[in-house]
């Protein structure tokens, strides 16, 4: 997220081979962490991570806006650490054992490749990509090498996702043809920018690759809705529910792709902020549906088969049987007791001790990335696409 690239990071990203970290851990001993990109989504990710209860300590800290960096020093877990801008600082430190990555998106393929060759474990946020292109090279950068990537999917890690899972590939819902998904919020009440200190930013460390432009408080602090930084709704909420749709169904990528969407409310947006959209896979259809200035609903996905349909949110699932009086329905219902980001980072801290594979492979942070992009590709094509696009 901080520096400009140059010879040495495309050398990097290229895939150079790591040494994978060999330290043996007591059982008590704590993680030592390298935190990079550290705005809001690093803070929650911080206090998923403190609620885990394994130990751990912030040894070094990156981000281009100061700040950023001093919150995280008022952590118990970091008061000792070194702050950067340079995020290549932080990997440079051979005492830190693994790095969280939340960074906007167009630094994330980069910056995890990088942490790989210095033989870093690494938590990424998802999308793990931002281009279709680079699914290819984080591939190659994780698995030439002997660490652990974590993507930051946790449905993965959640409870009653995973005996959710279980249920639709046990056959418990019959044949399922159609996944509904969907995700409602309000940026206008609830995702306001608040101001910054421009003196204490570096804007150009900040763009990185990116095109030289003025700063601009929404694109700083909203990018995910800028083509040069995120990829809008399809990648930052549609990537969470299509990767439980293609994880439940045994699918990692639709053969085709519909799109509508538009700027209705959100003028200064690249991206659109309402969205239908329609992907093909084998046997089965997912759609979405979404927009950015209602959040009645919120989030969630409903699995429809022939005998049951399943619906699922973060708050819990339920499933409801064909042929079963409404009043005896749900016949099966679970609620969540712990949050997944938790479950999700106590999975990776333990994957680090171990060197077992975490519960969100790469391969399928990639996978439920593209089917986003897919979308993307489809929505600038003029609606539609078929994968591969020259199919």
């Amino acid at each position: 997220m901080n520096v400009t690239p140059n010879r040495r990071s495309f050398l990097i990203a290229g895939g150079l081979t790591a040494l994978a970290s060999t330290r043996a851990f007591g059982a008590n001993e704590k993680i030592r962490i390298g935190v990079i990109g550290a705005g809001g989504r690093m803070h929650a990710l911080l206090s998923s991570a403190e609620a885990s209860g394994v130990p751990f300590e912030i040894v070094s800290v990156s981000d281009v806006y100061a700040p950023n960096r001093e919150q995280v020093k008022t952590r118990p877990s970091a008061t000792a650490a070194t702050t950067h801008m340079d995020f290549r600082e932080v990997l440079d430190d051979k005492s830190i054992d693994a790095v969280l990555i939340a960074t906007p998106d167009h630094w994330h393929v980069r910056i995890a490749c990088a942490a790989l060759a210095a033989g870093k474990d690494v938590y990424l946020e998802k999308p793990v990509t931002h281009t279709l292109e680079e699914g290819a090279a984080l591939l190659k950068g994780v698995r030439s090498s002997k660490q652990i990537l974590q993507c930051g999917m946790q449905q993965r890690s959640w409870s009653h996702f995973r005996n959710a899972v279980a249920l639709i590939q046990g056959g418990a819902l019959g044949r399922v043809t159609q996944v509904r998904t969907y995700w409602w919020q309000n940026y206008d009440t609830n995702w306001v920018p608040k101001p910054i200190d421009e003196s204490q930013l570096d804007w150009k460390q900040w763009l990185g690759g990116a095109p030289d432009q003025p700063f601009n408080l929404e694109t700083y602090s909203r990018w995910r809705w800028f083509w040069n930084f995120g990829g809008g709704a399809m990648t930052d909420l549609f990537a969470h529910w299509i990767d439980v749709a293609q994880w439940a169904m045994k699918a990692d990528e639709p053969s085709m792709a519909f799109m509508l969407g538009d700027n209705y409310v959100m003028k200064q947006w690249q991206c659109p902020d309402t969205i239908q959209a329609a992907f093909r896979y084998p046997g089965f259809d997912v759609v979405y549906e979404g927009m950015m200035s209602s959040s009645i609903d919120d989030g969630g996905l409903e699995f429809r088969g022939t005998q049951a349909t399943l619906k699922i949110t973060r708050s819990g699932m339920t499933v409801w049987h064909e042929g079963v009086k409404s009043a005896q329905n749900p016949v099966m219902k679970e609620d969540s007791f712990e949050d997944g980001t938790t479950t999700h980072m106590r999975n990776f801290f333990e994957c680090v001790k171990t060197r077992k594979e975490p519960n969100a492979p790469v391969e399928a942070g990639v996978a439920a990335a593209r089917a986003g992009h897919i979308g993307n590709l489809a929505y600038h094509k003029g609606g539609h696409t078929a994968w591969p696009a020259n199919a």
